[in-house]
């Protein structure tokens, strides 16, 4: 999915979810997915970093927000043509790494103690539980993505140990928490941390092509190959799919070729959109809610893209002036393509990487992340696979994002279960909001700074913390080692 961080892609379902739109990696950058990138949907997954683990304690220091550049004139941009496809000669070859890449996801993790994380004693430990609980069989069974970091062997058992809790309450959730985990501050040399929010639309729609209802959605074409997984990280810049032909494989249709017909006549339309912008976005979040003409409701939800890189038009269309910094959003971007359908195509085209969709079952209660567990709203992250483990608990501490109109700061436990296109770094995260108007106002909004803390699984029966805490719930404002 190309979702929330994925409109403004970082300016970084499977999605950029807003990435966006919200976009901006899993729809993931809109806020403008900088992401907005976000959901599950398309995100791209980039090259694995190294995993290493302070023996001294450290906190994490203040973010402040990076400055945004002033609007500018709108100048006329002629949309950039497509090249046509070329043969891959090695997909299973090995490739050098990108190696800006590669130093942005070089980090290591300081441990820190429980009393170092902002409104720790406040969250809700048991919601928190219970998403972390929706994705342990999947990581006890080892289907939960590339197992990775210092825990590998010791986070399945602490899920284990976490489906063994009888009738839990919110405090027996933070004693196991605080049992079984040690938290740690991410130390890296990229760039500081960035949060965006992505959820599922809810738009309209008809299974027949009819009246306002021209713009199909496609299913994933018999062709379509799958190189590299959605959990799993990607270099920069290369397919992650590919069209099977008795040559071998080869580059699949981009975004343009696919909207002039490059997939006609091959009976993929599982649904028709009333335009293209709502398609594209609906690309951007990885999934949604369709409200069909006789009353019913289905669910779709990603299953597959074309594989081309994901390019978010938000950023795109500042860079070229085409709308202020300060000015992007969901909404914003959303009223300017469709204040001309034409030009929007061009702007979209943009972005060649292309999204294919699957319907749920009748009886499917939300949308599904990259491990295939039920999103939960508030609670589900989606993440950098090449840097972090999918299943994993994070910590988010986020002072200035205060959603709900509250003037609570967004401090929670919440779970990996998502990637996303533009989510992409050691501290870059995607929040799923949930489904609807007010899920999508929420995500619409959110492009802020804020820490990533990564809970290692710990021996069983270890020390209860690693370090000695400082101030409670005011973590020290050292060096932050970038």
């Amino acid at each position: 999915m190309d979702i929330g961080g994925r409109l403004l892609g970082d300016c970084g379902n499977y999605r950029c979810r807003w990435h966006i739109v919200m976009l901006a990696s899993r729809v993931v950058c809109v806020v403008a997915a900088g992401t907005w990138a976000g959901g599950s949907a398309a995100r791209e997954p980039v090259a694995t970093g190294g995993w290493s683990v302070e023996t001294v304690p450290a906190t994490t220091g203040s973010l402040a927000p990076a400055p945004r550049p002033p609007g500018q004139s709108v100048p006329t941009v002629a949309p950039t043509p497509q090249a046509p496809p070329v043969s891959v000669p090695q997909f299973g070859a090995k490739r050098e790494r990108d190696r800006s890449s590669a130093k942005m996801n070089t980090h290591s993790l300081a441990p820190v103690v429980f009393a170092d994380l902002t409104g720790w004693a406040d969250d809700d430990h048991l919601a928190a539980l219970k998403a972390f609980l929706a994705s342990c069989p999947l990581v006890i069974a080892g289907k939960a993505g590339r197992a990775s970091g210092p825990d590998v062997d010791l986070l399945p058992a602490a899920c284990s140990a976490a489906l063994a809790l009888q009738k839990p309450t919110k405090v027996s959730a933070r004693a196991f928490f605080e049992q079984h985990f040690q938290p740690h501050r991410i130390v890296h040399q990229g760039s500081d941390g960035l949060l965006t929010g992505y959820y599922e639309p809810v738009i309209e729609g008809s299974r027949t092509r009819e009246g306002r209802f021209q713009s199909p959605l496609f299913k994933r074409p018999a062709d379509l190959v799958t190189i590299v997984p959605e959990t799993r990280g990607a270099a920069p810049g290369s397919l992650t799919h590919a069209r099977r032909t008795a040559a071998g494989l080869v580059p699949f249709a981009t975004r343009a070729e696919i909207d002039a017909g490059a997939l006609a006549g091959q009976n993929l339309e599982i649904l028709y959109l009333t335009d293209p912008v709502e398609k594209f976005f609906l690309q951007i979040q990885g999934s949604g809610q369709i409200r069909l003409t006789d009353g019913t409701s289905v669910r779709v939800q990603y299953d597959g893209k074309n594989g081309h890189p994901y390019t978010s038009i938000g950023r795109y269309l500042i860079d070229k002036g085409l709308l202020a910094a300060d000015k992007m959003s969901m909404g914003a971007l959303g009223r300017w393509l469709k204040s001309d359908l034409e030009r929007a195509r061009a702007i979209m085209n943009q972005n060649a990487s292309y999204v294919f969709f699957r319907e749920m079952p009748p009886d499917a209660s939300g949308p599904l992340g990259a491990i295939q567990v039920p999103l939960v709203a508030g609670r589900s992250l989606a993440i950098d696979p090449g840097v972090h483990r999918l299943g994993r608990l994070v910590y988010v501490s986020a002072p200035s994002l205060t959603p709900n109109g509250h003037k609570v700061p967004f401090n929670r436990l919440m779970v990996a279960h998502d990637v996303g296109s533009a989510i992409k770094g050691p501290e870059r995260g995607d929040i799923y909001f949930g489904s609807g108007e007010t899920a999508e106002r929420q995500a619409g909004t959110v492009r802020h700074p804020g820490n990533l803390f990564v809970l290692i699984a710990k021996e069983p029966g270890g020390a209860s913390d690693a370090a000695p805490a400082t101030t409670k719930g005011s973590p020290s404002h050292g060096p932050r080692g970038r």
